[in-house]
C-alpha cells in the first residue's frame, strides 16, 4: 500500500477531520478572494471616501458569507439554518452582548450614516476626528484634553461602536460643516462706543465673509431637511454693562476646523484697530475703586512708667 492510498484510507476512516480540512481550505480561499477584491478596488477607485466604503462593504459581505457558510457546512442542510442560528444566538447573547452590540452599532453607523471617516464628532465625552470605522471599533484622533482649543492631542482613541446606542453623538461636520463661536471684549467706560461697535462689526464681516457666504446655502438646506428655525449666520454684536467695563459679545459662524485660527485673526485685527484710534477706544482691565480710606489713630499712654 503506497502513501497516497494510506492517506485516502485514513481520510475515509476519519470523515470529520476531512470535513474540517475542506472547510479550512474553502475559508482560506474566501479570505483570499476578499483581499484580492479590496486591493482591486483600492487601485481602481480614486475617490477616497468611495474607495473606503467599497472596501468596507466587501469586507462586511465577506464576513457574512463566511458565517453563513460555516453554519450551513457543519449543519448539513439549509433547513437547519434557522434552528442553529437561534441556538447560537441564545448561547452567546449573554456572554458576548457587548461584542454583538458593537457589531450592531457598526451596521447602524453604516446604514443610518451617523458619522463617517473625516467627520469631527464627540461621543462618550471624547472629541476628535473619525479616522476609521470597522465592525467593532470607531478610531478617532483625539482633540482637546490638555491641549487648548480644537487641536490634536496626539492620542488615537478606539471606541466601541456600542456607544452609538448609549448616549448622544455630536457631529460637527454632518450636513452643516460650520459652528457658531463667540468671545467677549471688555471696553473701558468713556470710550467711543459707536466707533468701537463699527470697528468690531467691520473686522468681523471682512474676516468672516467667505464663511458667511458659504454657510448660507448650506444652512438653507438644513432648514429644509430638518424641523428647525432659521438662524442668522452674519456676525452679530451684543452689549452688556458690567461694574468694570462695557462687555462686547461677538457671535459669528466659522468652519469647524478653523475655530482657533479665526479667533486669533479676529483678536489681532481688533487689537490693532483699537490702537489706531488714538485712545478713543480702549480695552479695559479689572479695576478697583477705593471709596474711603479708613482713619488710623495712634495714641500713646503717658501714664506708662519708664
Amino acid at each position: 500500500m503506497n502513501a497516497i492510498e494510506q492517506i485516502k484510507e485514513w481520510l475515509y476512516t476519519n470523515p470529520f477531520i476531512w470535513s474540517v480540512i475542506k472547510f479550512l481550505a474553502i475559508l482560506v480561499l474566501i479570505l483570499f478572494v476578499i483581499q484580492l477584491l479590496r486591493r482591486y478596488l483600492k487601485k481602481r477607485i480614486s475617490n477616497t471616501v468611495i474607495r473606503y466604503k467599497a472596501q468596507k462593504g466587501i469586507e462586511i459581505i465577506g464576513y457574512v458569507l463566511l458565517v453563513f457558510f460555516a453554519i450551513t457546512y457543519f449543519s448539513g442542510t439549509i433547513k437547519d439554518f434557522t434552528i442553529i442560528i437561534g441556538l447560537f444566538t441564545a448561547g452567546l447573547a449573554f456572554t458576548l452582548q457587548e461584542l454583538i452590540l458593537s457589531i450592531a452599532g457598526s451596521i447602524y453607523i453604516f446604514l443610518v450614516k451617523v458619522y463617517k471617516p473625516g467627520d469631527r464628532i464627540e461621543i462618550n465625552g471624547i472629541k476628535g476626528d473619525v479616522i476609521d470605522v470597522d465592525s467593532i471599533y470607531t478610531t478617532m484622533m483625539e482633540i482637546g484634553k490638555w491641549v487648548e482649543s480644537d487641536n490634536y492631542s496626539g492620542r488615537i482613541v478606539k471606541l466601541s461602536n456600542a456607544f452609538v446606542f448609549k448616549g448622544p453623538i455630536y457631529n460637527y461636520s454632518q450636513d452643516f460643516p460650520f459652528i457658531w463661536d463667540q468671545f467677549n471684549l471688555p471696553i473701558r467706560y468713556g470710550s467711543d462706543m459707536e466707533l468701537a461697535k463699527s470697528i468690531v462689526i467691520k473686522i468681523a464681516s471682512d474676516t468672516l465673509s467667505e464663511y458667511t457666504k458659504a454657510s448660507k446655502s448650506q444652512w438653507e438646506a438644513v432648514v429644509k431637511k430638518y424641523y428647525i428655525e432659521d438662524a442668522v449666520v452674519e456676525p452679530s454684536l451684543a452689549i452688556k454693562l458690567t461694574d468694570n467695563w462695557v462687555e462686547f459679545n461677538l457671535r459669528y459662524i466659522v468652519d469647524y476646523k478653523k475655530r482657533r485660527l479665526t479667533r486669533h485673526m479676529l483678536h489681532d485685527s481688533i487689537r490693532k484697530a483699537f490702537e489706531q484710534t488714538n485712545g478713543k477706544v480702549v480695552l479695559a482691565s479689572t479695576t478697583i475703586e477705593l471709596i474711603k480710606i479708613p482713619e488710623i489713630k495712634i495714641t500713646s499712654d503717658k501714664s506708662e512708667k519708664p
